[in-house]
């Protein structure tokens, strides 16, 4: 087995330990003695959470989810719609609006089970009275060229939508259980698809300090919200959640852990360094390079052979319009050119499947990627500066594409240093 089939076996280890299956059966509720159950959620990993659910559950099922254009999977009884993603879409507000819909005239004897993951925030978009979904779109792409970390920009989220922020489950009078795969670093609940059945204690005065901070210029209709009471969203203490129930069912940290063990598997060492990194994806990377040379040069922190893990949600700041690629693409980028020569291979890639708006995962490097960009007349530093890894992984071969994985516990990063 070549290295660049070694670290791939290692995602399918991530993958595979957050399937959904396992986790909803440890948590299944039981089901309502005399009322129905409806099944609502949002997210990448949706359609595949609802065939888990559905493989499990004894009784009748009615509900739907929304997932990303190209996710879904055959179903039984519960809908799956599909909407647009990283930018929200009509399709994604209809789907907003249906969720509501479908738990509003629940009574207190009724269950609802909502099965959240990563992706849900731009797949639900919900804009306040007075805000257009071309208000929603603006402010999605403010925020994704931003710089802001994923749980700054879900708190500015769920303060101008009206089914984020715990309000779907407000929605409602039926017990609510919550379902989710976290791609938050930390694992808050209420983070995750900016929280549509979970509140937190976050307010709009948090939105507005965070949209100062990272200078968004939102559409007026949103900053005249933000300014207003109406923009407060429920706290966890209202009375209406002293019944619901949240469970988190996979997430990155038992993930790396899977990938570690399948490192020893191998033969090799595997060093998990985190399961919440956040930051600029350029400088996330020189900080993983520098660990590669000093363990090249000294053998320390840890000594060679071994594998260095990594998990969160790197951010990516476009300092310019922007070229083609993710932010794991970014800090694959990055990182071949910071370990230029050295006897190291990387895999950087998203545990759903895709990178960005693009096709592949993320991609592999090495210490030889610098050198082969240059043979193929591309200047990497120069792709790193326009945010356009795609462009030049792409050309040298080294992209690496899953398609969807029905799943999402954030981004995945092994280095293996010989």
């Amino acid at each position: 087995m070549n290295d660049r089939d070694l670290l791939a076996s290692l995602f399918n280890a991530a993958v595979a330990a957050a399937d959904p299956v396992e986790g909803i059966r440890r948590h299944l509720p039981t089901p309502p003695k005399s009322g129905k159950t409806v099944v609502v959620g949002a997210g990448k990993g949706a359609a595949q959470m609802v065939a888990a659910l559905e493989g499990l559950w004894e009784g009748p099922l009615s509900g739907l989810v929304v997932t990303r254009y190209g996710y879904g999977c055959s179903t039984r009884v519960i809908e799956v719609i599909e909407a647009a993603h990283p930018v929200p879409d009509a399709a994604g507000m209809a789907g907003s609006r249906r969720l509501i819909e479908a738990i509003h005239g629940l009574s207190e004897n009724d269950l609802v089970i909502a099965l959240i993951c990563g992706g849900g925030s731009a797949l639900l978009p919900a804009p306040p009275p007075g805000a257009t979904l071309a208000d929603e779109i603006a402010l999605n792409e403010q925020l994704l060229a931003s710089g802001a970390p994923i749980s700054a920009m879900n708190v500015v989220r769920k303060h101008l939508s009206t089914i984020k922020g715990g309000r779907l489950a407000a929605a409602t009078k039926a017990r609510v259980v919550s379902m989710i795969v976290s791609d938050i670093p930390g694992d808050n609940p209420a983070f995750v698809a900016s929280g549509p059945t979970i509140a937190d204690a976050t307010t709009r005065h948090d939105a507005l300090d965070i949209v100062a901070q990272y200078r968004l210029d939102l559409p007026d209709t949103l900053v005249a919200h933000l300014n207003s009471p109406a923009a407060d969203a429920p706290l966890p203490d209202d009375p209406i959640f002293a019944r619901n129930e949240q469970h988190i069912i996979a997430s990155a940290g038992v993930s790396l852990e899977a990938a570690a063990d399948m490192a020893r598997h191998h033969g090799l060492t595997p060093h998990i360094l985190s399961d919440s990194i956040e930051g600029e994806a350029r400088e996330v990377a020189l900080m993983h390079a520098a660990i590669v040379r000093e363990m090249i040069a000294r053998d320390r922190p840890f000594r060679r052979p071994g594998i260095l893990l990594s998990g969160g949600e790197t951010t990516v700041t476009l300092r310019s319009k922007g070229g083609r690629g993710g932010r794991n693409g970014e800090f694959a980028l990055a990182l071949s050119l910071a370990i230029d020569g050295q006897s190291a291979t990387a895999l950087a890639a998203d545990t759903d499947g895709i990178d960005g708006s693009e096709s592949n995962a993320g991609a592999f490097v090495d210490g030889t990627t610098a050198r082969r960009l240059r043979s193929a007349g591309l200047d990497g530093r120069r792709l790193l500066s326009e945010n356009d890894s795609f462009t030049g992984l792409d050309k040298i071969g080294d992209l690496f594409v899953t398609g969807p994985t029905g799943t999402n516990v954030n981004d995945f990063r092994a280095i293996l240093v010989r």
